[in-house]
């Protein structure tokens, strides 16, 4: 069945300060005006996230885990999901993400098909290679390395584990050279400090996207290492029962009373009853370890 066209977001509140990205023709029509935070040495992080109006992230339901339920199949959010790895250097995904999407790539043209040329123009305007590196996360190794993220040639793929997951991967096949870093942690949990440090050692560019899941971006705000929250904002409600699988945007992790993370709206857009919204978090500054 063929997808009713992307039609352009409202443009209802905009305070980003930053590079004001020259989007190309249609892609400009559809999503407005577009700027891009600067950069430093550190890798910057965003993340991106589609949450229905009571938090819920996944139905934790095998196959109907993905964004893709708790949107609506919304082809703005697929829109939106697309410019932002357009722009990235680097995906990051843990492993319940890869299992939850396992036939996907990570890459702008593989959310948003209908937009490919476009996405193909600004990587190349902003001097960037045809795809950003797809960096998976897996502190058991417990992965399938057939899969195409790792074997259709059309992205680069690298996976940070730990020594007993890179244990675990080599005992599953031999793996291409290069594509396993073990970069330690405590047991089977990765530092965010050290996946990041990890990426700048790659050299494979400084802005990174995270598009889950909501334990590893716990690990991140954690860590107060999330400069960037993007989040759709679906009307649908979902609800909840004791002890069910949903997840919400942040999961294992609790701040609040006394030590919250607070965001800065800095955007929001509408497309018919979707909101589409930016948040800073990068004024609070960074915590290493």
């Amino acid at each position: 069945m063929r997808r009713p066209a992307i039609t352009s977001l409202d443009t209802l509140f905009d305070r980003r300060s930053g590079r004001q990205i020259r989007l190309p023709s249609r892609l400009a029509k559809l999503y407005g005006p577009f700027r891009l935070s600067p950069t430093s040495t550190t890798p910057y992080l965003y993340s991106n996230f589609v949450a229905s109006l009571d938090g819920v992230v996944s139905l934790g339901i095998r196959g109907h885990a993905g964004g893709a339920d708790i949107s609506g199949h919304n082809n703005e959010d697929r829109m939106v999901m697309g410019l932002l790895r357009a722009v990235a250097d680097v995906v990051l995904i843990g492993a319940g993400t890869l299992a939850a999407d396992p036939l996907q790539l990570w890459t702008a043209e593989g959310i948003c098909p209908e937009l490919a040329a476009d996405f193909r123009i600004l990587r190349a305007a902003l001097h960037k290679p045809p795809a950003p590196v797809n960096i998976i996360v897996t502190g058991s190794g417990r992965i399938d390395l057939r899969l195409p993220v790792f074997t259709s040639g059309r992205v680069r793929s690298v996976v940070l584990t730990t020594s007993s997951g890179e244990n675990e991967l080599a005992r599953r096949g031999r793996p291409p050279a290069g594509m396993i870093r073990a970069i330690g942690g405590k047991g089977l949990i990765l530092s965010p400090a050290a996946i990041l440090r990890s990426i700048r050692e790659l050299n494979v560019g400084h802005r990174v996207l995270l598009e889950g899941g909501p334990r590893l971006l716990g690990h991140f705000y954690a860590r107060r290492l999330v400069d960037e929250q993007y989040l759709t904002l679906s009307p649908q409600l979902l609800g909840r029962t004791g002890g069910d699988k949903r997840l919400s945007l942040v999961m294992e992790q609790m701040f609040a009373p006394g030590n919250g993370r607070w965001g800065r709206l800095t955007g929001a857009k509408r497309s018919a009853s979707h909101l589409f919204l930016r948040y800073a978090f990068n004024e609070v500054g960074r915590v290493q370890g």
